[in-house]
């Protein structure tokens, strides 16, 4: 996007305050050591002054300049905004740029840039690379444009609000991984729909019966029919409904090496999502804090996964406590047949996790309940530190402490039938990934 250049302010450069700063005490001195001579020190700063602004002038016009973006990026990719620019006469020296944006984009929200001379004439053009932080839609506020004359005095500057957006989307890397792609090829749950035998409960068909099977699934009455042991062939169950439910609370938005732990579940939850869907089951997303906020419908096709990511884009931060008993009462109200519900959440203390355990509890009567929380290694480093003072003995105490009721609230959790993944972000994806498979081949959804 380029624009053209409105008359530009002069502006002084560093190297003109410089000078002004190192005559002012030769100023003082001559006043006070010749006083004849005062006239002096104004007639010098006036003609500082006319060299700022011939220096200025001299400099030349931007005849256009304007900032290119990419309108969609993802969180931790590296994500280029580029400033052209094509001045009348070549300015001496490399004009320099700099930019305001939403910190989600990263850099605390501003960037400096240095622009270099292309092949063109007069044509100048710099990037700046920026890696997103969070979710949302991110807005270039302002940008600002500089080059001096040949004194170094003076310089002209632009501004220009260029209104520009970017949506930053969930992390998708590990969906795009050779691994994860290889996984999907040789899986089970391939990249076509097909009846997969010796599984399920579901009846398919009779095979004769060889060293290595499972003795239960002999059918003992085609055997005694045939004179020969037949073992029984099922059908894969399929059409399983899974659900993603995040919790939005405060807990959720602390970050986790530099990403909120909210934003570490998404990233895990949509690569599930993506093998869940190439297998033929359907997903839904749903997101809570105070109230339900998110309940997107049931997605049944890996050609509808935009759909997911996108309303994943737009499952906010809430810095509030999340209130278990309404949202997970209104998502068992919607779901009308035995799901699989993956909820990620996290805890600070036992006294906050006695609703969510509650709520938890009333979920397992009709549905398969995981539970996903992401390793706390920073209070596992405070326990390793070595008590070298009183305050560093009392943080590991505290941590320790936390991590004691930590896993007395995961073993509740266990104790009444939710299966439970505790990992770093690292591992969480992986580890879904597993469980799911695992909960599918065993048919505990159906």
């Amino acid at each position: 996007m380029a624009m053209r250049a409105p008359i530009l302010p002069l502006v002084p450069t560093r190297k003109a305050a410089w000078l002004v700063a190192g005559l002012a005490p030769i100023a003082l001195i001559v006043a006070a050591a010749a006083p004849q001579y005062w006239p002096t020190a104004p007639a010098v700063a006036v003609l500082v002054i006319a060299m700022i602004i011939a220096d200025g002038l001299i400099a030349g016009r931007c005849e256009e300049w304007g900032i290119d973006a990419a309108p969609d990026t993802e969180i931790g990719s590296e994500t280029p905004i580029e400033i052209h620019a094509r001045f009348s006469t070549v300015p001496v020296a490399p004009p320099d740029a700099s930019l305001s944006f939403d910190p989600r984009l990263g850099d605390d929200g501003c960037a400096a840039i240095a622009l270099d001379s292309e092949s063109d004439a007069g044509a100048f053009s710099g990037e700046a690379i920026l890696t997103p932080v969070r979710r949302g839609t991110a807005s270039i506020d302002r940008a600002w444009l500089r080059w001096q004359g040949p004194l170094g005095l003076g310089a002209r500057q632009a501004t220009l609000e260029p209104e520009r957006e970017i949506r930053i989307w969930p992390d998708l890397s590990p969906v795009r991984s050779p691994a994860l792609q290889t996984f999907l090829k040789d899986a089970q749950a391939g990249l076509i729909a097909r009846r997969v035998r010796g599984e399920g409960t579901q009846f398919e068909a009779l095979s004769e019966f060889e060293p290595g099977m499972d003795r239960r699934r002999i059918d003992w009455k085609a055997s005694a029919r045939h004179n020969h042991l037949y073992a029984r062939e099922n059908e894969s169950e399929r059409d399983n409904q899974i659900v993603f439910a995040f919790d939005c609370g405060s807990a959720m938005c602390e970050p986790v090496d530099g990403q909120p732990r909210l934003d570490r579940a998404i990233t895990a939850a949509l690569t599930c999502s993506f093998i869940a869907l190439k297998g033929a089951d359907r997903v839904a997303l749903f997101g809570f804090a105070q109230r339900p906020e998110v309940m997107t419908p049931f997605v049944s096709s890996s050609r509808a996964f935009p759909r997911l990511q996108s309303a994943a884009a737009g499952i906010e931060y809430r810095n509030v406590e999340p209130n278990f008993t309404l949202a997970l009462a209104t998502l068992t109200a919607r779901l009308h047949r035995r799901s699989l519900i993956v909820l990620f959440s996290d805890f600070t203390d036992p006294t906050a996790a006695e609703l969510m355990i509650e709520s938890i509890g009333r979920l397992t009567d009709r549905h398969l309940v995981l539970f996903v929380t992401i390793d706390d290694h920073e209070l596992a480093d405070y326990v390793a530190e070595t008590p070298g003072d009183l305050e560093t003995l009392a943080r590991s105490v505290t941590a320790d402490t936390l991590l004691r009721q930590r896993a007395l609230v995961l073993q509740r959790l266990r104790r009444m039938g939710v299966d439970v993944i505790e990992a770093s972000y690292h591992d969480i994806g992986f580890e879904l990934i597993d469980r799911y498979i695992g909960i599918r081949n065993r048919e505990a959804i159906g």
